[in-house]
């Protein structure tokens, strides 16, 4: 039939392209693998960006919609820094976060939960948190009502870091998982209840 080199010629051949399809399908997945990988690690790079920088300039917000008659859509663009930052208000007072799928708790700067009439004793800190920087302390305080556009959320477990520890405030899942759907697609986070 084939002679040894031929059969070796057809393998090599077959591995390319094996190899071609599979450096296809990566590209073309990229940002879904990306994601998925870091999940499965149990990494954030949004976390550790948002840790790094000072002060990322809050997007403007697409004016919220009603979706149905008892709920809301909230979108919002991604910042030039490739996160989404909005403006929430919490407790009734805005400030400014980086909302992170990542995050398993709203965490608030020690600034932003002060800002929202949080205020927390050295001794309240009885948790902890891995940080770019390091470990830090936290807080764990109930939120009294988290608001981005029209969607208002309800008693909303946090944590506040110790000053110095985070440089935003990430808003995370213990929002989130309470709304009806947060999607990530075309540049825009899509919220809502």
């Amino acid at each position: 039939m084939f002679s040894s080199g031929h059969r070796t010629l057809l393998g090599e051949v077959a591995s390319w392209m094996f190899f071609a399809g599979v450096m296809v399908v990566c590209i073309t997945h990229f940002d879904e693998l990306k994601a998925a990988g870091h999940r499965l690690i149990g990494t954030d790079p949004a976390v550790l960006a948002a840790i790094q920088q000072n002060g990322a300039p809050v997007e403007e917000a697409v004016t919220p919609q009603p979706a149905a008659a008892d709920g809301y859509t909230f979108e919002v663009a991604v910042g030039p820094d490739g996160h989404y930052h909005v403006d929430a208000e919490i407790n009734g007072r805005s400030v400014a976060v980086l909302v992170d799928t990542g995050a398993s708790v709203v965490a608030l700067t020690a600034d932003d939960a002060d800002a929202a009439g949080i205020f927390v004793r050295d001794r309240d800190f009885t948790g902890r948190i891995q940080t770019a920087n390091g470990s830090a302390r936290v807080a764990p305080v109930l939120l009294d009502e988290v608001t981005i556009g029209d969607i208002t959320v309800r008693d909303v477990r946090a944590v506040v870091s110790e000053p110095g520890a985070l440089s935003v405030s990430l808003l995370g899942m213990t929002f989130l998982n309470q709304l009806d759907r947060v999607d990530m697609r075309s540049g825009k986070l899509i919220l809502q209840d």
